[in-house]
C-alpha cells in the first residue's frame, strides 16, 4: 500500500470539537497538529494500565500482567500544559516516525504474537479512519483480540459512531468539571471540554451497557466496557471532586471508575507556565489522594481503580523510541 493518506482524511477537518478547518487532505496542519500523514511514536506491551487491560500477573515480572498491545500516536487535539507525554502530543517538538497502513497492521499483528491482552490505540482521534481501516485489515489477517480507544475525552459524537464497530473498550479520561479550567491548562485553549466529554461518554456507555470480561492467561481481561479515568491535579482537589459527583449523578455505577494520582511534574521550572501554575511543578500528596478517594466511597462509587504512591515518576512514562 501507498503512503498517501489522501482519501482517509478530510480537506476541512471537523473530527475533534475544536472542528479546526485544517485541509489535512492537501498537507495542512491542524490544529492537532496532524497533517494528511500518520505518526506512530511507540507500538510496545504496556504494563502499567487497568488491571483488566494489562493484567496482574503471568507476564515479564511477577507482579505484571501479559501487558497490553499498546500504540501510541503522535500530535493531540488538546495539548495540556502539564502534559506528562509532550514529546509526542506537540507540546514542544514531536517524536514519531511517519508509518503506512501495512506497517500499523504488522505492529498489532506482533503485539498479538508477543500475548498481549488486547490493542491499546492511544490518543488517535485525528487518526480515526487510518486507525479504523488498519484494524478491518489486521482482523482479515487474524487478528483476535479486543480493540481500546485511549482518548483524552475530548470528542465529537460523530467521531464516537463512527468507531463504534471498530472499538470494544473505551478507556477514556475525564479531567475537568470546568470549562475555564480546561481552557486555562490546554495550549489549545479548549472551552467545550465538559459538554463535549459529557456527550462523548453518554455516547460510548449506550454502546456498551455492561462490561463484559473474560479470562486470559490467568487475568480477568476487559472485552467491552467502559473505564473513565480521572488524574487528580495538584491543587485541583475541587476539581476532582467535582468531575467524580457529575459523573456518578450522570452514570452511577453503570462505568467503570480510575481515580489516579500519577501525575508526575515534567514542566520546566523557568516556563511561563510554571510561573503561572506553580502547583504544577510537584506531584499530588497521599493526603490529597485519601481526600479525594473518601469523597468516591461516600458518593456511592461501588468498584474503582486506584493508584499507590510509586506511579507518580518519570519511570512511568515510556521511551518514544519507534
Amino acid at each position: 500500500m501507498t503512503n498517501s493518506w489522501q482519501n482517509l482524511v478530510p480537506d476541512k477537518c471537523d473530527w475533534c470539537p475544536l472542528a479546526c478547518g485544517a485541509n489535512r487532505a492537501s498537507g495542512e496542519s491542524g490544529l492537532c497538529g496532524a497533517n494528511d500523514k500518520l505518526y506512530v511514536a511507540r507500538s510496545a506491551l504496556h504494563f502499567w494500565e487497568e488491571p483488566p487491560i494489562s493484567g496482574i500477573i503471568g507476564g515479564p515480572k511477577r507482579d505484571q500482567g501479559p501487558g497490553s498491545g499498546t500504540i501510541f500516536f503522535s500530535n493531540c487535539n488538546m495539548k495540556c500544559v502539564y502534559c506528562q507525554n509532550r514529546e509526542i502530543s506537540g507540546v514542544g517538538n514531536v517524536c514519531g516516525r511517519e508509518t503506512n497502513i501495512d506497517e500499523l497492521v504488522d505492529m498489532m499483528l506482533d503485539l498479538q504474537n508477543q500475548g498481549a491482552m488486547n490493542i491499546n490505540l492511544v490518543t488517535g482521534t485525528h487518526y480515526r479512519s487510518h486507525l479504523i481501516s488498519a484494524v478491518r485489515v489486521a482482523k482479515q489477517k487474524g487478528l483476535s483480540l479486543p480493540i481500546v480507544w485511549n482518548t483524552s475525552g475530548y470528542e465529537t459524537l460523530s467521531t464516537v459512531y463512527a468507531l463504534n464497530d471498530t472499538v470494544d473498550i473505551w478507556l477514556t479520561d475525564f479531567k475537568y468539571a470546568s470549562d475555564d479550567l480546561a481552557s486555562e491548562l490546554s495550549f489549545n485553549k479548549v472551552t467545550n471540554y465538559v459538554e463535549c466529554a459529557l456527550e462523548s461518554l453518554d455516547a460510548m456507555a449506550s454502546f456498551c451497557e455492561e462490561p463484559k470480561f473474560d479470562n486470559y492467561k490467568e487475568n480477568l481481561r476487559m472485552t467491552k466496557g467502559v473505564i473513565v479515568r480521572h488524574m487528580i491535579l495538584p491543587g485541583q482537589i475541587q476539581n476532582s471532586k467535582d468531575v467524580l459527583k457529575m459523573l456518578f449523578d450522570e452514570f452511577g455505577n453503570t462505568i467503570k471508575y480510575s481515580i489516579m494520582n500519577q501525575y508526575t511534574p515534567v514542566l520546566d521550572k523557568e516556563s511561563e507556565v510554571a510561573k503561572n501554575h506553580p502547583e504544577l511543578l510537584q506531584t499530588v500528596s497521599q493526603e490529597d489522594y485519601e481526600e479525594v478517594l473518601k469523597f468516591a466511597d461516600n458518593l456511592g462509587i461501588e468498584d474503582y481503580y486506584w493508584q499507590n504512591g510509586t506511579t507518580c515518576s518519570e519511570s512511568f512514562i515510556p521511551n518514544w523510541d519507534l
